[in-house]
């Protein structure tokens, strides 16, 4: 995999993998509890609005509500979660812009509905829904646009999480150098910044990207 394909799979699977490993050892033993479990306000729509059924949302609400019983999750608690799946490196910068793309209302916190509906895209989306999420994640300052300054950042935070372990021989000059790669490859008209359109189409045309995508399709 080329290094910008490797840049893109890890930071939108380690969205989906995060929870999947925080939840793994107890979704067992929560489905033989479903009968048992409070069940949300709306949870017939969210099942509607969703790609979980009724039982799935279920154990994952009960998650949910053992890290975060006031139901709700602010950044610095996402933060805390976030670091312990990235022992060796920093991985507070990038939890902050993973949160930030969770908030879509921009409150300071995530509902369960909020952080439902983002897993339900990233495990069971359309390649569409995906690839849109993950264009928003990296669209820092939301003005529908990826610039290199945006890019710059997002590839130095993961760099930062992943820590020296995994990149011994990390030069200064790297990351720019994924960035540059990346407007390379996606800034199809050459004018320093990236569309929706030419990240979909750029995406798309990755056989690298396109198998992270489908990955994680049917975890649970």
């Amino acid at each position: 995999m080329n290094g910008f394909g490797k840049m893109f799979s890890h930071s939108f699977l380690d969205i989906a993998w995060w929870y999947y490993q925080y939840q793994r050892d107890k979704i067992e033993d929560e489905l033989e509890m479903t009968m048992v479990c409070h069940r949300p306000e709306g949870l017939e729509q969210l099942e509607a609005q969703t790609n979980f059924t009724k039982r799935e949302l279920q154990v994952l609400y009960r998650g949910f509500k053992n890290e975060c019983p006031s139901g709700v999750v602010n950044e610095d608690t996402f933060k805390q979660i976030y670091a312990q799946f990235f022992p060796h490196g920093d991985a507070s910068t990038y939890a902050h812009y993973l949160f930030n793309a969770f908030d879509t209302t921009q409150t300071g916190s995530v509902k369960f509905e909020d952080f439902v509906t983002a897993l339900s895209i990233l495990l069971r989306g359309t390649v569409h829904e995906k690839l849109r999420w993950t264009f928003n994640l990296y669209d820092i300052n939301k003005d529908g646009y990826i610039n290199k300054e945006e890019m710059m950042d997002i590839v130095k935070a993961i760099y930062d999480m992943m820590g020296k372990y995994t990149y011994p021989v990390l030069k200064e000059d790297t990351p720019r150098q994924h960035v540059d790669v990346f407007f390379q490859k996606m800034d199809k008209n050459k004018d320093g910044i990236v569309t929706l359109d030419e990240f979909l189409e750029s995406c798309q045309e990755d056989d690298n990207i396109m198998r992270s995508l489908q990955l994680f399709q049917n975890v649970m």
